[in-house]
């Protein structure tokens, strides 16, 4: 990530507008910059004055005396495009624009001035941050260029904002907290430098722990999925995202200029990508004070410490609204507490140890708890009292958490309640290391967001893949791709882009959905007929391309039971067409039998396109007022059978579907499979644009397409492009036949791989993994095997190479005998491989076919050279990378041999 070390470790800074007027940001910054002792030259330019400050200006960018790593542009919004051309013919690689309003500003050619200033820009190479930023500020480098009137103290967590007055808020809050900061940007309008090259720099910053985003809007969200899944398992990561209502989405379009996203959709992205969403500033304060002084949450368990009943009920009721854990004493607990407590306390959890209680009584009631292991974190909470005062408490209880030999083992959160000397004992725990809250609500809103982000971080392990790409997955392959595809280029063909029921029947029964039986009538009487053959009861529907909603001239009709009922109704849909829409095309009847809807429960789903994550999911009841907005439960394709579980699990914990009584419980896993194979067949069809189940027959396991309808257009290009996340490559799939005569498939890795990489691994040598390890590794345990098999298939690819045996049981069982990995960089410059072989399969060439198999892969995804590190020992893979062209670095001082190979520059497929 050396193309942001200029931005974000500069070593000189101009300053363009500089003034000498207080009033003027370009003042504002000179100052800022002195006043926070930057170590590096600081050159105003200005034609105005001889110096700003105090500090040399200089009139012009050419009278500059050497290139600036960075500048701030402090300049009116239409002077921008050319100083920025100025400065790229300096040599000038970072600018950060304050201006706002360039997004709305248009030139006389039509363009705005922020896309005029960014074209110019990239003809140079050169980079923006901005516009309409606040600046910049890195503590640990005595930088503050921003106009912000609070500076930032030095600290572990950074905080990346598109909204320059939330900038200043959190600066002046944390400072008041005594929170600091590694890094403080403000992104404006990020018209160039974005969200997702910040996480990638950020989550390899020694100074950062945490990073905290306000996000307006995403542009590029594959781009910033990718990203955020990979800095999320190396960093905590806070979203505020702005915009949560449909008046906040326009107005944070009016702020940045980008794109409209459903919100569902937003906090679908963010739970997946193991990021944590807070929805307003004051939660964002309480996650940020746990998160700055949290160690991980190792489970869910609540236990809550009091001396006082009703707050402590409060924070109960808290906790139960947000679907939190109350732990559960241990007998020994309980006994051990009542030796020292009075015995009318509560003898649960919480544990009221009654309002008179003294310091001795909490500081014994405390140790009792963390010599215990009935709980995951514990919250301790003190209301005003004469024999237990604040600040003395607060003090003592520091004390006893900083000596206990357990209390890292736990996360401790406090609640000191009240305004004057509460204040200060919070100060107290919060100097000490310890999380302050003023009331119990915000102290179990701070617990919730860890527990929250620990669940998130359980999804971010669950990779996404395709059902059904392979046997492994399934056990079964019912889709049929090639007929689907030709049956929606016919349509396409005939300009048909909107399919009913009966015309999505095909498609779906080629992905092995259930549906009803579908019949076409052209009158009455056609329909009695269809009705008579296939029995009592049934529905009549009307089928017009002019009418899109039926429920118009209630053009759906139920439970026909007669031949007189199928009559009538049939002739009373088509009189009210004719009287209410007398040029609507009619184009039959579709007669359909009644599903037995008995105890059964009707759920809608629907694809929807969003315009800035592209193809989600939907789900939620079958009503006839169905809001998107607050209705559905939201996931992004593509989906496995754990992601598809996680967001029916969501839609019933937030009511979007209710478990009703007196229905029949609906099959989890008979949903999350139907889920699944809509995810592939939106992956696999990118003609279609929106896609509606309404509704679904939920019976059990037992699930029914009954009405469906279906949106077309013709589509070419890459159609992974178009997802939010890479989904399963299966054209990387080839195989091969090794030199035993042994077939082989050489693939991309799958979560589900997980149990064979295990056993792969038990048949490598010890001396064979130290030497791809350069370490002893012993037995990998599940989270290193998940990093293994549970990759981004954007940014990594690992290829196991699969063979067939016959099992205990008689039935063939694919195992993993090789594989190869490349990771690459954020920029996709340089990937670094690996190869490892069952160690008993050496000689037969299979070494040989991993390393080709990365390097075609590498050379089609655009990487400039591959690297490689191994042992001097390591003669076979040192021989094998001299045969493949690999230039061979011995370095015997450092007992290691680095190897290079330099690709031709291929553009990506």
């Amino acid at each position: 990530m050396n193309g942001l070390d200029k931005l974000l470790k500069p070593k000189s800074i101009t300053v363009i507008g500089a003034s000498d007027n207080p009033n003027r940001a370009g003042n504002v910054i000179i100052r800022n910059l002195l006043a926070g002792s930057f170590h590096g030259p600081i050159m105003p330019v200005t034609p105005k004055y001889d110096a700003v400050a105090g500090v040399l200006a200089y009139p012009t960018i050419d009278s500059l005396p050497r290139i600036p790593d960075l500048a701030v542009l402090c300049t009116n919004a239409h002077r921008n495009a050319d100083i920025i051309e100025q400065l790229g013919k300096k040599g000038v690689k970072f600018a950060i624009v304050l201006a706002a309003g360039m997004n709305t500003t248009v030139s006389s050619k039509g363009e705005t001035e922020e896309a005029k200033m960014y074209n110019i820009a990239k003809q140079y190479g050169m980079r923006i941050v901005g516009p309409n930023s606040m600046g910049l500020i890195l503590p640990w480098l005595n930088l503050n260029a921003s106009f912000s009137p609070i500076s930032a103290n030095k600290g572990n967590i950074a905080f990346i904002s598109q909204s320059a007055a939330v900038c200043t808020t959190i600066l002046d809050w944390a400072k008041n907290k005594s929170i600091g900061f590694s890094t403080f940007l403000s992104l404006g309008d990020a018209c160039d430098v974005n969200f997702a090259e910040l996480l990638d720099y950020l989550c390899r910053d020694s100074k950062t722990e945490a990073i905290l985003l306000y996000v307006d809007s995403i542009k590029d969200a594959r781009r910033f999925m990718s990203a955020a899944r990979a800095a999320a398992r190396n960093r905590r990561i806070l979203v505020l995202k702005s915009g949560r209502t449909e008046a906040g989405s326009a107005a944070a379009h009016l702020h940045t200029g980008g794109e409209i996203g459903l919100d569902a959709v937003y906090d679908a992205a963010i739970r997946r990508s193991g990021m944590l969403r807070v929805h307003n500033t004051h939660e964002l304060f309480a996650a940020v004070e746990t998160l700055a002084h949290s160690v991980p949450l190792r489970g869910e368990r609540l236990a809550i410490i009091t001396n006082g009943g009703g707050p402590a009920i409060m924070a109960v009721d808290a906790l139960s609204d947000r679907g939190g854990k109350l732990a559960v004493l241990s007998n020994e607990t309980i006994e051990k507490l009542s030796d020292v407590l009075p015995s009318c306390w509560s003898h649960a959890n919480p544990v009221d140890i009654i309002g008179d209680a003294d310091i001795t009584r909490y500081e014994k009631a405390v140790n009792i708890l963390l010599d215990s292991d009935d709980f995951d974190a514990l919250l301790i909470m003190h209301s005003p009292s004469a024999i237990a005062p604040g600040n003395k408490t607060a003090q003592r209880l520091t004390e006893v958490l900083a000596t206990h030999p357990r209390t890292k083992r736990f996360n401790v959160l406090t609640n000191w309640s009240g305004e004057n000397e509460a204040a200060q004992s919070r100060k107290i725990f919060t100097e000490a290391g310890f999380p302050a809250y003023r009331t119990p609500e915000s102290a179990i809103s701070a617990f919730m967001h860890l527990v929250e982000y620990r669940r998130n971080q359980k999804q971010l392990m669950e990779t996404p893949i395709s059902f059904g790409d392979t046997s492994i997955v399934s056990g079964e392959n019912k889709r049929n791709p090639r007929h689907v595809h030709d049956v929606l280029n016919h349509l396409l063909a005939q300009e048909i882009t909107h399919l009913e029921t009966h015309e999505v029947r095909p498609v779906l029964e080629s992905y092995g959905f259930k549906t009803l039986p579908t019949w076409i009538a052209s009158d009455p009487a056609e329909a009695v007929h269809i009705a008579e053959q296939i029995g009592y009861p049934v529905a009549i529907k009307l089928r017009s391309p002019d009418i899109r909603h039926k429920s118009e001239v209630h053009g759906v009709l139920l439970h026909l039971r007669t031949a007189d009922e199928v009559a009538n109704g049939a002739q009373a849909i088509l009189d009210r067409v004719s009287m209410n829409y007398p040029s609507a095309r009619i184009d039959g009847l579709l007669v359909q039998r009644m599903a037995s809807r008995s105890g059964a429960q009707e759920l809608r789903i629907s694809v929807h396109n969003d315009s800035v994550f592209g193809p989600v999911i939907l789900m939620g009841e079958d009503a006839a007022a169905w809001n998107i907005h607050k209705d559905a439960a939201v996931a992004i394709p593509p989906l496995n059978m754990a992601l598809a579980r996680y967001m029916v699990i969501n839609a019933i914990k937030t009511g979007k579907i209710r478990q009703r009584s007196n229905l029949e419980q609906i099959d989890i896993p008979a949903l999350c499979h139907l889920l699944v194979k809509i995810s592939q067949l939106i992956i696999d069809c990118p003609e279609i644009v929106d896609f509606d189940i309404h509704p679904l027959l939920a019976s059990g396991t037992d699930m029914t397409v009954i009405d469906a309808s279906m949106t077309l257009h013709p589509f070419s290009g890459d159609k992974q492009a178009r997802l939010a996340i890479r989904p399963y490559p299966k054209e990387h799939e080839e195989s091969f036949t090794l030199k035993d005569g042994r077939k082989i498939l050489l693939r991309p890795i799958l979560p589900e791989d997980e149990p064979k990489h295990k056993d792969f691994i038990s048949h490598v040598s010890v001396d064979d993994l130290y030497k791809r390890f350069f370490s002893d590794v012993g037995e990998f345990n599940h989270e290193a095997l998940a990093n293994f098999t549970q990759i981004d298939y954007d940014r990594e690819m690992a290829f196991v190479a699969t063979s067939l045996i016959t099992n205990d049981e008689g039935k063939p069982e694919e195992i993993i005998i090789g594989v190869t990995r490349a990771l690459s960089d954020p920029e996709n410059v340089e990937s670094e491989f690996a190869i490892l072989v069952r160690s008993d399969l050496k000689g037969v060439g299979l070494g040989r076919i991993l390393m080709e198999k990365i390097i075609r892969y590498c050379t089609q995804s655009g990487v400039k050279r591959i690297t490689g590190m191994t042992m001097p020992s390591n003669r076979g893979m040192i021989m094998l990378a001299q045969k493949v062209g690999f230039e061979i670095d011995v370095q015997m001082a450092d007992g290691v041999v680095e190897m290079l190979l330099p690709l031709a520059t291929n553009t990506p497929e």
